[in-house]
């Protein structure tokens, strides 16, 4: 839970059955499909990025990289968001990939 963030770790203090049960919901989820990490670690950043979640964009792009997506395999996947999305969104994305990655 180190790359959570304070209000995370706090919420999760406070109600620790709320932050098990979403531990548990979490890994099934996981290890429920046919999907490799690398391949989950990039939908789960298509997805932050297609919801706007600055906070899960920043913790997807380092999960992302932790499982060996390269800055280049990132960045292709927020030039996608600009013809779904809309371009102010993927430049949003942009600056937050890149404060991960020249962070």
């Amino acid at each position: 839970m180190s790359d959570k963030p304070q209000a995370h770790k706090q919420f999760i203090t406070e109600f620790p059955a709320v932050g098990a049960g979403y531990e548990q919901l979490a890994t099934a989820v996981h290890n429920a499909g046919p999907l490799d990490e690398k391949s989950r670690q990039l939908v789960k950043l298509a997805l932050a990025i297609g919801a706007r979640h600055e906070g899960a964009v920043h913790a997807h792009t380092r999960r992302a990289l932790e499982a060996g997506l390269t800055a280049a395999e990132i960045k292709h996947a927020v030039a996608l968001a600009a013809t779904t999305l809309g371009m102010p969104n993927a430049i949003a994305a942009y600056t937050w990939v890149n404060d991960v990655l020249e962070g």
